[in-house]
């Protein structure tokens, strides 16, 4: 259902829209070249044309990683530098995350009414709709990092279940005092690392989650040692599985990131790819060779560019919206904008106004205000209820979100919050898990209603809005009506 919502029609509009400007088109450079190239002044109405002479020869200067737009390249592989081709992959991903998503909630929660829940959530929010049609990069580091986490919560029930199977075959109810079995080799563990790397080589800001994830399961380790009956010989989990930790989580994802700039690095026509030859006596080119002492230089000047004086202090965008803010979603993006049509004009059949086209990247209203308030309950279901399983989407919040504030000083955006939104769907669908309550429960069928009446009231907000998540026509008045906030939404 989510991959026939986003797919549907996502071809139009047929031009480059927002940032696509940059990613659909570095996406092409890459596909031909392996690495980012420039276009001229006014490729972007020539690609909407069919006409791609604006692709020149040389390489442009980017800063985020290349993964990203890599699968994005793959749609433009298969169907051409066109909408389709540059958002097809966007549509893919945005389908995964759904998927994804359902996988944490079923894991977390042992229901698979709540994993359904928060699928259906996450496929009626109108910023998960928008991101995933658009040649963005968001979507595929969130998807990625959903499924790192998904992979998370998979090792730990893997690493209790290992536990009570070395308690069987010893024929004891408990450890004893003893530490337990070592159980270095920890798949799910190695995927997750894998996919935080994949994560983080699409953007950079994703090393937040591994820092705090890597953390998290350090206590899991311990309590499940804890559990099992080791006493006092659960800390040499410290010493033992907090290493192998390291190495799974942080150790596996650098290759992988590093990976993902193969193509960069065995080419040679790429932005700073002479750097390591044009400087041999520095440092980092004696020690680690030209190649990848060029892409340390890349990651030096791409750093400073995100956070030099100039991004911090100079730059003002009219949609920069303050972090602060974003739970509550009260400063959403414009993606597109035709104001104006007159009646007449491109189906207009206005009286008395005009009609316009609108792309807005904001959430359902409703599900971000309900959310909001699921987390609050999930801070005190998690430390006064001990409920170890609302921690999970709720450090998933945590790290995507509070990183922020630190840049709060530079425009930031309302879309980045993407990476938010799949563990605010899994808090929400957890807490509509508590209401409903347990089969048999007296006033089981009352609370079903509410769960229902709440959920029905997302899919219609978002139905109610989604004329302005794909440009569809419009007359100012029916717009409008959609612009609660007034002022702050437009």
């Amino acid at each position: 259902m989510a991959f026939a919502l986003r797919v549907w029609n996502v071809g139009y509009p047929a031009k480059i829209l927002f940032d696509e400007t940059y990613y659909a088109k570095e996406a092409w450079g890459i596909l031909h070249s392996g690495y980012e190239r420039k276009w001229g002044e006014d490729a972007n109405a020539q690609i909407a044309e069919g006409d791609l002479s604006g692709f020149l020869d040389a390489p442009s200067y980017v800063v985020h990683p290349p993964l990203g737009k890599m699968l994005i390249a793959l749609g433009e592989w298969g169907f051409g530098m066109t909408p389709f081709g540059w958002r097809i992959s966007a549509v893919v991903f945005g389908t995964l995350l759904v998927f994804f998503t359902i996988r944490l909630a079923r894991r977390l929660s042992r229901s698979t009414l709540v994993g359904a829940m928060a699928g259906l959530i996450l496929t009626f929010d109108g910023l998960a709709f928008v991101m995933s049609r658009l040649a963005l990069l968001d979507v595929f580091q969130a998807t990625f990092a959903v499924a790192a986490v998904s992979a998370l919560v998979a090792d730990r029930d893997w690493f209790r279940h290992k536990l009570a199977d070395h308690l069987r075959s010893i024929g004891e109810p408990d450890l004893g005092g003893r530490f337990g079995p070592l159980l270095l080799w920890r798949p799910w563990r190695v995927l997750a690392g894998v996919l935080f790397g994949a994560s983080c080589a699409v953007k950079w800001n994703s090393i937040f989650m591994v820092a705090a994830f890597g953390i998290l399961v350090v206590f899991w380790d311990l309590g499940a040692r804890r559990l099992a009956g080791a006493g006092r010989k659960q800390w040499w989990s410290l010493a033992i599985d907090a290493p192998a930790a390291f190495v799974q989580l942080v150790v596996v994802a650098v290759p992988v990131y590093i990976a993902s700039w193969f193509r960069w690095l065995t080419t040679d026509g790429g932005y700073y790819r002479q750097w390591g030859v044009e400087n041999p006596d520095d440092p980092v080119v004696q020690r680690v060779g030209a190649a990848l002492g060029a892409l340390w230089h890349y990651h030096h000047e791409a750093y400073n560019f995100h956070t030099g004086e100039k991004m911090m202090q100079e730059a003002t965008h009219p949609y920069e919206a303050h972090p602060a803010g974003w739970l509550f979603m009260i400063r959403p993006i414009g993606i597109e904008a035709v104001n104006g049509i007159e009646p007449g004009t491109d189906g207009c059949d206005a009286v008395g106004t005009t009609c316009l086209r609108i792309i807005s990247a904001m959430g359902t209203p409703l599900l971000w205000w309900f959310a909001a308030a699921a987390i609050a309950a999930a801070v005190v279901w998690w430390i006064l209820g001990r409920d170890w399983r609302f921690g999970v989407p709720l450090l998933g919040i945590a790290s995507t979100y509070l990183p922020w504030f630190r840049y709060a000083d530079r425009p930031l955006f309302f879309f980045y919050a993407i990476m938010i939104i799949p563990f605010s769907a899994t808090v929400l669908a957890m807490a509509l898990g508590k209401i409903l309550g347990p089969v048999g429960h007296p006033r089981r069928r009352l609370r079903a209603m509410a769960v229902g009446i709440v959920l029905a009231l997302i899919i219609l907000n978002f139905a109610f809005i989604y004329p302005i998540l794909t440009a569809d026509l419009l007359t100012k008045p029916a717009w409008m009506l959609r612009m609660w906030l007034g002022n702050a939404w437009i």
